[in-house]
């Protein structure tokens, strides 16, 4: 039988798991489940054109892919396709048919650039490369033993900090928003992002299923948060920084380091066994932050760029 691409089936449970499946064998250190996978699909910005895709052979869900516009770059014409194929089911072709179809529907929207995480492999490269990706900047993926490995011990907050949690701001995360609005501006990136829709950030991010607002860690200064470290968890022992960033007017200071030690250890004593994060190879004070904790290099992507004609 030959390969069949078609948008994920949001009426059918299996599907959203099959999904998580393949995200899991080919990115373990990205969190997915069927709840994080259902979710994306249904509460994606309208203007991000989002759809996921899925390569069937046989009958068993063996590819996916996340296809979109950067609907939230002031850039405009910018796309994104990033699609993951089974390590046990390659070669059949799932993975060229998924990118060519993720192409056409970005086409069809405006797109005239598709940016694409390509997993730091021989083989993976010399795929994108053929297919006419360049390569440009790399990122990390790292994890940290959290049930063997020892944590740095916890110190307490300088003079006029104070350490709270996402909870705390159930009643009106907006003071998230902002700081999270001003980190994510100066993430490095090939694609500059903006985030000023505060409802569709309370939708896609404050809801998301893997967001956990209890070990979610954030330094309180001057009366508002001035730095955090975002938590997320799957449904088992996995825990992984969403984002960890400091306003930029209490940089320097060691905040963002004091705020996510809070919150690896109020996670391994929650349960968590492993922890991961992801890093631009060039976010250098990130980097060495995340080493001081034991944290260490598992896997590297490549961000490639494909001009559509």
């Amino acid at each position: 039988m030959t390969v069949l691409v078609r948008d994920l089936d949001l009426t059918n449970p299996s599907d959203a798991e099959a999904f998580a499946h393949v995200r899991r064998a080919t990115l373990p250190a990205m969190l997915s489940t069927a709840a994080s996978v259902a979710f994306d699909a249904a509460h994606a910005h309208p203007h991000a054109r989002h759809r996921l895709l899925v390569a069937e052979h046989e009958g068993q869900v063996i590819g996916t892919a996340q296809v979109g516009l950067a609907h939230d770059s002031p850039e405009p014409g910018l796309g994104f396709a990033n699609v993951y194929v089974h390590p046990d089911h390659r070669g059949l072709g799932a993975g060229s048919l998924t990118l060519r179809t993720a192409e056409e529907h970005l086409a069809r929207e405006g797109a005239t650039s598709v940016y694409s995480w390509v997993l730091e492999t021989p083989e993976n490269l010399a795929f994108a490369a053929a297919r006419g990706y360049e390569a440009r900047r790399p990122a990390h993926f790292l994890r940290l033993d959290l049930a063997t490995g020892t944590l740095p011990p916890l110190t307490p907050p300088p003079p006029g900090v104070e350490l709270r949690t996402a909870a705390d701001y159930a009643d009106d995360p907006r003071p998230l928003f902002d700081l999270d609005a001003e980190t994510v501006a100066d993430e490095p990136g090939d694609i500059p992002t903006e985030f000023t829709d505060y409802a569709q950030w309370l939708a896609e991010t404050w809801h998301h299923p893997l967001q956990n607002h209890e070990l979610t860690t954030v330094a309180v200064a001057d009366g508002r948060p001035v730095a955090f470290s975002v938590a997320r968890t799957d449904d088992g022992t996995r825990y992984s920084t969403g984002m960890t960033g400091t306003a930029r007017a209490y940089r320097g200071r060691g905040l963002a380091k004091l705020a996510k030690n809070d919150s690896l250890h109020r996670a391994r004593a929650a349960g968590c066994t492993e922890a991961f994060t992801g890093n631009d190879a060039g976010n250098e004070p990130m980097l060495a932050i995340n080493h001081w904790f034991g944290y260490e290099i598992c896997a590297t992507e490549v961000r490639h760029v494909h001009q559509l004609t």
